[in-house]
C-alpha cells in the first residue's frame, strides 16, 4: 500500500477544480486532515454501521456506486489500516465481479440517524471470510445536506430480478424527481503509487427533486458549498466516467446509473438557487434493482420542533446571539456541550426551505431555550436572513441536537481553543466544566475587543470559578485593547501558546476555528508529542470538511 504524501493529498484535477473555484491554496492546511489510516474514532464509527457505499469501475471501464450491507458486525476495523467486510455480493450488483476479485475503491460511511460521515479510498482484496480494503485516504465530512433516517432490518427474501437499460423509464425519472438523497462515485485513474489515485464516494442531498431530470439520458446535479476538497468535481476533470445510485428507503431497492459528465461553472445555469455549480450527466447504462438490501430508513419529520425566537444580542458588528424557545412549551430536547442544532428557515422566493447547523453556545441542561450565535456571512443566504430578517416571535424548524464534538472525557484536563466565531461549542464546554474538579483553559484567537464575541460571559465564569483559566490572543489589537488586561498576547494563536500553559501529558484539546488555523494547531501539538487520540477539532464556515456551520 502506497503511503500518502502529507504536502501534497490531491491529484492535478482536485487542485484545477480548487483554482478554478478561486478557493485558496487547501493543500496547504489540507494534509492536516486528510489521514493514510482510519483514527481510532472512524473505526469504532465504520464497525457499528449497518452499511457501506462503496465505488468502483467494472471490466467495461464504467465507473459504478453501490451499497454493501449485512448484519450487526459485518464491518471490522482490526487495525487503523484496514476495514473486512463479513457480506456476500448479490451478482447482479454491478461492481459484484470487480469487487470479488480485487480493485481499487473508493467508500463512504454515513449514518442517517445522527448526519455523520466519512471518506475513504483504497484497494479491495478478497480473503478467507469475505472482502478487506487496505485503506489509502481517509477524512471525514460535514452533516449538510444530510437527510436524518432511522433505519431498520428486514428479512432477506429473494430480490426480484434486475432490470436493465440504457435510458431512464418514466417510472425511474418519478423516483429521481422525488429523491432528497443521492451518492456519487467517481475516479482518478493517476500513479497508481499516488495517495490521490483510484476512486471516491460521495453524499449528496437537497431538496426532493434537487436532481434536476433534464431528459431520460440527461441529468443536472447541484453542485452547493462543501469542504473545498473539490474531490468528485476533480476527479470528473480527469475522468468523466462516474456512478450515482439512488436508494428507496422504503423498498431497499437501488436504482444505479452509469455515465459521464461535465462541470457547469456558471452557476446562473443549474437548476438550484444554491447551486455554485453543476454537474451535468449523461446517462449510458441503467441497473435497476428491486429490494436490493435488506435495510428499510424512515424520515425523523415527527421530531422537528416549531421554535420561537424570544431574544437576540448583537455580540459583535458581526456575531448575533438568538435566543429561541418552543412554540409548544414542551421541554427542549437535551443538548451535550459542543453539539450542534439543524436548522431549517423558508428563504423568500425559494420553493423549499433551506438547512444549516450551528454550534449551540448556551450552557447545557437548559431545557427552555436554545442559543445560537451566528456570524452573518456575505453569501450565506440563512445567516444573512437571521440577521437581517428574523425579528421577535417569528418562527422557524430545529431537528434534536446532534454531533458528536463533545467533551471526549470526565476528569481530564481540558485545552478549549478556538478562533472567530468558533468560540461558540466552547463557550457551552465552558459552562459545561465550570465546578468541575479538573483544569480547564479558554484559549481565544480574535482580531481585538471589538471581534470578541461573548467576552463578558467567559470572563465571569473564569472570575467564578478557581479551575477555570482563559488566555486571549489579539491579531490586530486596537488601541484602546490593553495589553495584560483586555488580551494576553498580540499576533496569531498558534500551537507555542497551547504549550506554554504547561496543561500535562492527560490533557485533551478540543479544536474549533477556520480549517487552515486548526492544521496548524494540529501539527504543532502533534509535533510537540501530543498523541493525536487526544486532540479533538471541528471546523466551522464554508472553508472546511467538518461543515459549514456558518451560511
Amino acid at each position: 500500500m502506497s503511503k500518502m504524501d502529507p504536502t501534497m493529498p490531491f491529484h492535478a484535477g482536485e487542485l484545477q477544480a480548487q483554482a478554478r473555484a478561486g478557493v485558496g491554496d487547501v493543500a496547504q492546511w489540507a494534509s492536516g486532515f486528510i489521514r493514510d489510516h482510519l483514527p481510532e474514532q472512524h473505526r469504532s464509527f465504520h464497525s457499528a454501521l449497518p452499511f457501506l457505499v462503496i465505488s468502483g469501475g467494472d471490466a467495461d471501464g464504467r465507473t459504478w456506486v453501490t451499497l454493501l450491507d449485512g448484519p450487526d458486525g459485518f464491518i471490522t476495523a482490526p487495525d487503523p489500516r484496514q476495514i473486512t467486510l463479513n457480506t456476500t455480493l448479490d451478482p447482479a450488483d454491478p461492481l459484484a465481479t470487480a469487487l470479488t476479485a480485487g480493485t481499487d475503491i473508493g467508500a463512504l460511511g454515513i449514518d442517517l440517524a445522527t448526519r455523520r460521515r466519512n471518506r475513504f479510498s483504497g484497494h479491495m482484496a478478497r480473503t478467507a471470510t469475505g472482502l478487506a480494503i487496505a485503506i489509502r485516504q481517509s477524512f471525514g465530512n460535514c452533516p449538510q445536506y444530510i437527510h436524518a433516517r432511522a433505519w431498520t432490518r428486514v428479512p432477506r427474501g429473494t430480490p426480484r430480478p434486475a432490470t436493465h437499460g440504457t435510458a431512464l423509464s418514466p417510472a425511474q425519472i418519478a423516483r429521481i424527481r422525488a429523491a432528497d438523497t443521492m451518492f456519487i462515485g467517481s475516479g482518478h485513474p493517476g500513479d497508481a503509487q499516488a495517495a490521490s489515485s483510484g476512486y471516491d464516494a460521495s453524499h449528496r442531498g437537497g431538496a426532493p427533486g434537487f436532481v434536476h431530470v433534464a431528459s431520460p439520458t440527461r441529468l443536472q446535479i447541484p453542485d452547493y458549498a462543501g469542504n473545498n476538497f473539490f474531490n468528485t468535481i476533480g476527479n470528473i476533470l480527469c475522468n468523466p466516467r462516474i456512478g450515482l445510485v439512488f436508494v428507496d428507503f422504503d423498498t431497499g431497492g437501488l436504482l444505479h446509473l452509469s455515465g459521464r459528465a461535465r462541470i457547469d461553472w456558471d452557476p446562473r445555469n443549474a437548476k438550484d438557487p444554491d447551486a455554485w455549480r453543476a454537474i451535468d450527466v449523461e446517462i449510458d447504462a441503467v441497473i435497476d434493482r428491486p429490494g436490493a438490501v435488506g435495510l428499510r430508513w424512515a424520515r425523523q419529520d415527527h421530531l422537528t420542533r416549531r421554535l420561537r425566537l424570544a431574544g437576540r444580542k448583537a455580540e459583535t458588528q458581526e456575531i448575533t446571539s438568538f435566543l429561541f424557545e418552543p412554540l409548544d412549551d414542551r421541554p427542549l430536547a437535551p443538548f451535550k456541550a459542543g453539539q450542534h442544532l439543524p436548522v431549517e428557515v423558508q428563504i423568500p422566493g425559494q420553493s423549499t426551505p433551506a438547512k444549516r447547523s450551528y454550534s449551540l453556545s448556551g450552557a447545557p441542561g437548559d431545557t427552555g431555550q436554545y442559543r445560537l450565535s451566528v456570524k452573518r456571512e456575505a453569501k450565506g443566504q440563512v445567516s444573512r436572513l437571521l440577521h437581517d430578517r428574523l425579528q421577535l416571535g417569528d418562527v422557524i424548524d430545529a431537528h434534536p441536537p446532534a454531533g458528536d464534538f463533545v467533551i471526549p472525557c470526565s476528569h481530564c484536563p481540558l485545552v478549549l481553543v478556538s478562533a472567530g466565531v468558533g468560540l461558540t461549542p466552547m463557550v457551552s464546554m465552558l459552562h459545561a466544566t465550570a465546578g468541575q474538579d479538573r483544569p480547564v483553559w479558554f484559549v481565544h484567537g480574535a482580531r481585538n475587543g471589538r471581534a470578541h464575541a461573548l467576552r463578558a460571559e467567559v470572563d465571569h465564569l473564569v472570575a467564578r470559578h478557581d479551575t477555570l483559566q482563559r488566555y486571549r490572543v489579539y491579531s490586530r489589537p486596537d488601541a484602546s485593547d490593553i495589553l495584560g488586561t483586555d488580551y494576553d498576547a498580540p499576533g496569531r494563536l498558534t500551537a507555542d501558546h497551547l504549550r506554554a500553559l504547561e496543561a500535562g501529558p492527560e490533557a485533551h484539546y478540543m479544536l474549533c476555528g477556520p480549517a487552515s488555523f486548526l492544521a496548524d494547531i494540529r501539527s504543532g501539538l502533534e509535533a510537540a508529542g501530543v498523541p493525536a487520540a487526544q486532540i479533538h477539532f471541528e471546523t466551522f464556515g464554508p472553508h472546511g470538511p467538518s461543515g459549514a456551520r456558518q451560511g
